[in-house]
């Protein structure tokens, strides 16, 4: 049996599109790392995400931070911000999990009205010297209505709606989140390898600047000594 046909999904209903009644709070999940020695990678993304959390505030809006990292949370709970949870010591082997688990606290805590929006802020990798900060709304999800020009015309699909969009919104939800934590990491060690080839870079020249000073003076030195015994010995 066919299911109904609709342009879009625009008169499809999921709870993860709906509003929630709550128009007050507003979650921030942060992608940091947990050590330094990473150049900027931490410190742009934060003065990035505290402009746009200003912004929030600015508008009346309550913000609490969920935290993967220890250098998010250090830098926000400094300025004074609230920090609701914190996940220091992240493992790659451990995104999967720890994506499956924050997708599933955000459905609950969206179906009991606990925020009105879930913000992501993480560094979008694009390559090993640009790393982009990213601030995207991932709750209230949004789903195109199909009202545009683009001729692909009907659909017809089955099951309905509402069941298709019940396996893959909280599915699109957790790869979302997960695709983050990949993003993180993967600019997290281009950050890093940036910032150490750099520092070798420095130290090399550091050495060969240094060794260069030492040899002039040593050779300044010989020298010295040098015209001195030749003084001595015509004084002779």
């Amino acid at each position: 049996m066919l299911g109904r046909v609709v342009k879009g999904v625009g008169d499809v209903e999921h709870p993860l599109l709906n509003l929630p009644d709550n128009n007050t709070d507003v979650y921030v999940v942060l992608m940091t790392s947990d050590r330094g020695l990473c150049g900027g990678f931490n410190s742009q993304l934060c003065r990035f995400v505290q402009k746009q959390v200003d912004v929030l505030i600015a508008e009346g809006k309550k913000v609490s931070f969920i935290c993967y990292g220890k250098k998010g949370a250090q830098h926000f709970r400094n300025r004074g911000y609230e920090i609701a949870q914190l996940h220091p010591d992240l493992s790659p082997e451990d995104y999967t999990d720890l994506a499956d688990a924050l997708a599933a606290k955000l459905v609950v805590d969206m179906g009991n009205d606990q925020f009105s929006s879930v913000m992501l802020g993480f560094s979008e990798y694009k390559n090993a010297m640009n790393q982009i900060p990213s601030f995207e709304q991932i709750l209230p999800m949004q789903v195109p209505d199909g009202d545009d020009d683009s001729g692909t015309g009907d659909y017809i699909y089955e099951p309905d709606g509402d069941e298709i969009l019940g396996h893959l919104l909280p599915m699109a939800l957790r790869t979302q989140i997960f695709q983050a934590f990949l993003e993180a990491q993967a600019g997290e060690q281009a950050s890093r390898m940036t910032a150490m080839d750099n520092a070798t870079r420095n130290a090399s020249e550091l050495i060969d600047t240094l060794t260069l000073q030492y040899n002039r003076a040593r050779q300044a030195a010989i020298t010295t000594e040098l015209t001195e015994i030749v003084s001595g010995a015509e004084a002779l």
